[in-house]
């Protein structure tokens, strides 16, 4: 069998071609757990974005839940997320064209829920107790700048929604106890964006779902607080980077508790609703992903004795981590596997992709696997990066040539790069061109002080 073929460096040919790189790819979103049935959003360029709620019943088939021209895609603060909220078979949505909410049941055509006018709904909770739902509500029917709520919504009578909460300037993440008499929420005020500072916030839940007796459990202007869940227990749990790193904590009769603390990101910038790095499998254990040095480790967490055993897995970048009993399902991906849905089996570590973001396949001998690297800027400071090799199997270059360098960087500026697979990198890299993905200081993924590094110096 012949060897590569010698020739410099940018010669090469590659089979990673522009109709690969902008081959139809699916955009998986927003991972939903209602028993044993898996939803998920697929975000379908051969239908001009629009968004499609996907359920996954438990002898697999996968079916479409919103019917046509039906976009699942709400616009509060603009940048959306947290589109739908799905319990025992009832799916609530925001539908983007009017930006109201719409409910249906499995197998069901999805009805008006709030009425139409210049209102945003999004991160909604369904409470089946009260035939409820608590989500954020964006006001534009006035003039100037929108005003921000938490309000409910009878699920049977609909309605723009009853005000529960309001006064500041954003809300997100209002979660149920899972006896309902609690509820938790976030909020926060210009000009802090949410990865600045956000207060966490409980209320007590009367029988019609009004509101009494809230109060501060932590956060302030100076800690950034994401994805409060509660356990089985009653246990609130959330994220925090009052150490400087996005952490896990405890809150249970008004005392907060580090879970876990170690130099490593388990939450991440809220520029969208209904992001998730970790999911309570039990009272007892916790699955989470953190970001340390580059990449994204999966773990389970002992809530009792705050053990954290890693899960080894082909992907190094999750995302949407839900979990019940030993079923972990997330997004997952690598530079050699395109993103996926992925079911997990906590005891028998068995992995199942549910659904993948494109099928295309490319040899693996044509992918360059990335490195993770730092390197000195300015003021003596210390940036990070991927750094892509050249790759390919059927070529190689002369011994003394060194190859082009392209570099790239994200936008943001919290956003932060992935080692997600990207043909977009892998056709240079194909082609004998290196590439360097930074991860500019003010990235996320690197503690609070390096993600503030372009505060107030933007543009």
């Amino acid at each position: 069998m012949a060897g590569p073929n010698a020739a410099p460096y940018g010669s090469w040919k590659s089979p990673i071609t522009a109709d690969v790189v902008a081959g139809g790819e699916v955009g998986l979103e927003q991972v939903r757990l209602d028993g044993d049935d898996v939803y998920w959003i697929e975000r379908r360029s051969q239908e001009g974005g629009r968004k499609v709620i996907i359920r996954r019943s438990p002898d697999g088939r996968v079916t479409d839940v919103t019917p046509p021209p039906l976009n699942a895609r709400t616009r509060v603060h603009e940048y959306g997320g947290g589109d739908y909220a799905v319990s025992d078979g009832t799916i609530v949505f925001a539908n983007f064209t009017d930006q109201r909410l719409y409910a249906q049941r499995v197998g069901s055509p999805p009805r008006p829920l709030t009425p139409a006018a210049s209102l945003r709904y999004a991160d909604g909770v369904i409470d089946r107790r009260r035939n409820l739902l608590f989500c954020v509500c964006e006001d534009h029917t006035g003039h100037g700048e929108a005003i921000n709520t938490l309000v409910s919504i009878d699920l049977q009578g609909g309605g723009a929604g009853n005000v529960l909460l309001s006064g500041n300037d954003f809300y997100s993440s209002p979660r149920l106890s899972p006896d309902g008499s609690q509820l938790a929420w976030l909020t926060w005020n210009h000009p802090n964006m949410p990865w600045d500072g956000t207060e966490l916030w409980v209320g007590k839940l009367n029988e019609d779902g009004s509101m009494s007796e809230t109060m501060r459990a932590a956060g302030g202007a100076n800690e950034s607080i994401c994805q409060p869940e509660w356990s089985p227990d009653g246990t609130l749990y959330f994220i925090s980077d009052r150490t400087g790193w996005w952490n896990l904590y405890s809150w249970q009769e008004n005392k907060v508790e580090p879970l876990c603390p170690m130099e490593a990101e388990f939450g991440q910038p809220q520029w969208v609703f209904g992001t998730s790095l970790y999911g309570l499998a039990s009272e007892r254990r916790i699955v989470c992903s953190y970001a340390k040095n580059g990449r994204d480790y999966p773990g389970t967490l002992d809530t009792v004795t705050r053990a954290l055993d890693m899960i080894e897995l082909p992907f190094t970048t999750i995302s949407q981590v839900q979990a019940a009993g030993d079923r972990v399902v997330f997004i997952g991906a690598s530079s050699t596997e395109p993103t996926s849905i992925v079911s997990l089996n906590l005891t028998t570590k068995e992995l199942e992709v549910l659904r993948r973001s494109r099928e295309i396949e490319v040899d693996a001998g044509y992918l360059a696997n990335p490195r993770a690297i730092e390197f000195p800027t300015e003021g003596g400071l210390t940036a990070h990066g991927y750094f892509y090799p050249p790759q390919n199997r059927d070529y190689v270059a002369p011994a003394d040539q060194k190859p082009p360098l392209l570099v790239i960087s994200h936008g943001g500026p919290t956003s932060a790069s992935s080692t997600s697979l990207r043909y977009a990198t892998q056709y240079w890299t194909s082609r004998g061109i290196a590439v360097l993905d930074v991860n500019y200081g003010g990235s996320s993924g690197y503690g609070r002080e390096y993600r503030e590094r372009l505060k107030g110096q933007w543009g």
